[in-house]
């Protein structure tokens, strides 16, 4: 990518962060004149169309829209959540800097490595070219979304891939059933049918987390003489560490997430093999509402729970098996044969009383 391209592609992702900011502007107006918000995806629309063309500079209404799209999927996923009783979550009230910007199958155009990215009318043609092709057929490629991490653009694709077929006998069956435990030190424990089990193991996940935490901590503590103070401007060295650091940030997350998909494909793997039909996934994510404390409420954190379980339902669903989510409240706590509660165990193995 040339420096023009470069620059071309972060003009629109700070003119996707100006959309998100002027609806964040124009909601807090309303609120103050006690009007109802604008939520809904087909009124942030017409105030979009009312605004005129060339407003947000090279970005055009496909991409503004995707803006306006996930402000509202935010705003009514927040609401759910304060109507279900979670009084934590909050509407999004946050300006950013760069928001990535959506195009849809047919406003872009795929030619092997190059891929032309849709811009205002009146503006020149932007072609990007890949490090990579495409893994998928162009046929199939439904969106593509322009997106910064750590300071290096990237270009994520989103394809309709058929499900994997199998022949028959060899398929997942449905009658046989799996169950799935999420952990910290083990991201997957799996029990199967016939006594067959697996265990993923996590330990490099969280090497991963300790040691960019230290190397974090460390960085901070030999830059702290020379950060500049609040309000000042910082010195070109202060803008290279920064820069630094968000490229190590980029690179810690990229390396976990790798991680994470390579354990999610170990256990969908097994199942095929197991010719395991259903996976009932325990779901603790009930534990994030408690107070644990500072260093365990940052293993939580670190956990990403709900990405463990995103990655492993689509790989499963992409192979034919079905994943259906069971809440873990109690389980601690109830006799596997008799349902019934039985007090907490003294050591590490569970006796029931009754």
């Amino acid at each position: 990518m040339t420096s023009g391209q470069r620059r071309r592609c972060f003009g629109l992702l700070r003119s996707a962060g100006d959309v998100w900011a002027c609806v964040l502007e124009v909601n807090g107006w309303r609120r103050r004149r006690r009007d109802a918000p604008l939520t809904s995806y087909q009124e942030l629309c017409r105030e979009l169309s009312v605004s005129g063309p060339g407003t947000f500079g090279e970005l055009d209404s496909t991409g503004a829209r995707s803006v306006l799209r996930r402000f509202s999927d935010a705003w009514f996923a927040a609401a759910k959540r304060r109507k279900d009783g979670d009084v934590s979550a909050g509407f999004p009230r946050r300006r950013r800097g760069l928001m990535p910007v959506r195009w849809y199958h047919g406003t872009f155009t795929v030619d092997g490595r190059r891929v032309r990215v849709p811009c205002a009318k009146g503006a020149p043609p932007l072609w990007v070219r890949l490090v990579r092709e495409v893994p998928y057929p162009v046929e199939q490629v439904r969106s593509v979304t322009l997106l910064c991490e750590g300071g290096r653009l990237f270009l994520d694709v989103t394809a309709e891939v058929p499900v994997v077929t199998y022949p028959p006998g060899e398929g997942p069956d449905p009658a046989r059933v799996a169950g799935v435990d999420l952990g910290i030190i083990h991201p997957y424990a799996v029990a199967g049918p016939d006594g067959a089990g697996l265990l993923v193991s996590g330990r490099a996940i969280r090497g991963e987390h300790r040691m960019h935490l230290a190397d974090t901590k460390a960085r901070r503590r030999a830059v702290a003489r020379r950060a500049p103070k609040p309000g000042q401007k910082g010195s070109r060295r202060w803008r290279q560490y920064r820069r630094r650091a968000r490229r190590v940030e980029g690179r810690h997350r990229r390396r976990v997430r790798q991680a994470q998909h390579e354990a999610a494909r170990t256990v969908v793997s097994w199942a095929v093999e197991q010719r395991v039909g259903v996976l009932h996934v325990g779901d603790p994510r009930g534990v994030l509402d408690l107070d644990a404390g500072r260093r365990h409420n940052l293993r939580l954190r670190q956990w990403q729970i709900g990405r463990l379980l995103q990655v492993l339902t689509d790989k499963a669903t992409l192979a034919g098996i079905t994943v259906h989510l069971v809440d873990e409240r109690g389980t601690s706590s109830t006799c596997p044969a008799c349902r019934r509660r039985v007090p907490k165990p003294r050591g590490r193995a569970l006796t029931c009383p009754h």
